[in-house]
């Protein structure tokens, strides 16, 4: 039995939202700074891209694997240990001496790495009341926001400044800061349902999960056909300089962070479908406008914000959603999203590699914008009866 101070239980969901902040650097780093790492490392850009793409293949296998293989771990000792081998390969990555060194790198840190966001949310739950669970599990996604809001702009700006072995050195730092809040703050004993084969064949046959999986994948394809090439494709569309797709990506996650704070604030009262049908609105809205404005920097910033709004917040509702759809499997069917998640990461971030490599930069707003608008129409046909 736990016998922290109350105080320390309820700064448990901010240590669990800190661990996702490590955790979003590490798995978003390499965007921040393709240029930077096909120069140093001697390779392309859309090669400096496949760290992106083979990343997203690991984490997709090893979601599912990892959460059968750790469903009876304590969560505490899980977590942790996560967050230990994210602080030791990022400090190792910024030593990587080539490319296929820092590759590998990558994939072992990874298929650790894994374990954390869907455990975190799954954690979460367990240590709020019923009635909060829908906002606490947002909370910790906050996490992925301040990713994407102040970490991906600073590994940008460390990058262009000081180089990429820099940036992989602040992740391991940071890493090492959050691993020992965890250890600090989150309550020991906890402990996830066992997950068992027929786990997932029971999640199989569960029509709105399996609906609910189709759109995450297809959001997030959308998403990183454009996301993994921003930076490249500001420059090349707009003639940016290193500061100004700083910006943008400042701009992305600042806006990802107010969207996800408003929908922790909202979701309890709308409902999550609601909220879902706000979220991934304004993501496919910002994508269009982005394709509508491609060459214009101003306006592709601002649609930049526009789509910032509803990226994290729409994951969060994913999250939520499935928490609702089958409570007792909440564990297994997270870590599946967790999974479908970064298969959308992995063919999203392949398409932007084959239109980027073949010089369709105009294309890949249009092409992200169908896989949004996929993903709204199959959202609307996941509509409850009673519209929560």
């Amino acid at each position: 039995m736990d016998t922290r101070p109350a105080a320390a239980r309820r700064f448990a969901p901010t240590a669990l939202m800190l661990g996702n902040v490590v955790t979003g650097c590490a798995v978003l780093a390499p965007a921040g700074m393709l240029k930077e790492l096909s120069e140093g490392l001697d390779v392309s850009i859309r090669t400096a891209g496949l760290l992106i793409t083979f990343g997203a293949i690991v984490l997709c296998v090893g979601s599912p694997v990892t959460a059968w293989l750790t469903s009876r771990v304590e969560r505490r000792m899980l977590l942790a240990a996560t967050l230990a081998v994210l602080a030791v390969t990022n400090v190792a990555s910024a030593f990587a001496p080539d490319y296929a060194s820092l590759l590998g790198l990558r994939l072992a840190m990874l298929a650790i790495g894994v374990i954390y966001t869907p455990q975190a949310a799954g954690t979460a739950a367990m240590i709020v009341p019923e009635t909060r669970r829908g906002s606490a599990i947002a909370y910790v996604f906050l996490g992925w926001s301040l990713a994407a809001a102040v970490g991906l702009p600073l590994i940008t700006l460390v990058a262009h400044r000081y180089g990429w072995r820099a940036a992989y050195g602040g992740i391991g730092a940071l890493g090492v800061v959050s691993f020992l809040l965890l250890t600090w703050r989150l309550p020991g004993g906890l402990f996830g349902a066992p997950v068992a084969l027929r786990t997932w064949l029971d999640l199989a046959r569960n029509r709105l999960v399996v609906l609910l999986l189709l759109i995450t994948t297809l959001y997030m394809s959308g998403q990183f056909v454009i996301f993994t090439f921003m930076g490249p494709l500001l420059a090349r569309l707009t003639g940016a300089s290193a500061d100004a797709i700083g910006l943008v990506f400042a701009i992305y996650g600042a806006f990802g962070f107010v969207g996800v704070a408003v929908a922790t604030r909202i979701v309890d009262g709308w409902g999550a479908y609601r909220t879902s049908v706000l979220s991934i609105s304004l993501v496919l809205a910002g994508i269009a406008g982005w394709a509508l404005t491609a060459g214009n920097y101003l306006s592709m910033a601002c649609s930049v914000a526009v789509w910032g709004l509803g990226f994290a917040s729409s994951n969060s509702m994913q999250q939520v959603r499935l928490v609702a759809a089958a409570p007792s499997l909440a564990s297994a069917s997270v870590s599946l999203n967790t999974s479908v998640l970064y298969i959308g990461q992995a063919i999203g971030s392949a398409v932007g590699g084959i239109l980027y490599g073949g010089d369709l930069l105009y294309g890949a707003g249009y092409v992200a914008a169908v896989f949004l608008a996929s993903a709204l129409v199959t959202v609307v046909l996941t509509r409850p009866r009673t519209a929560g």
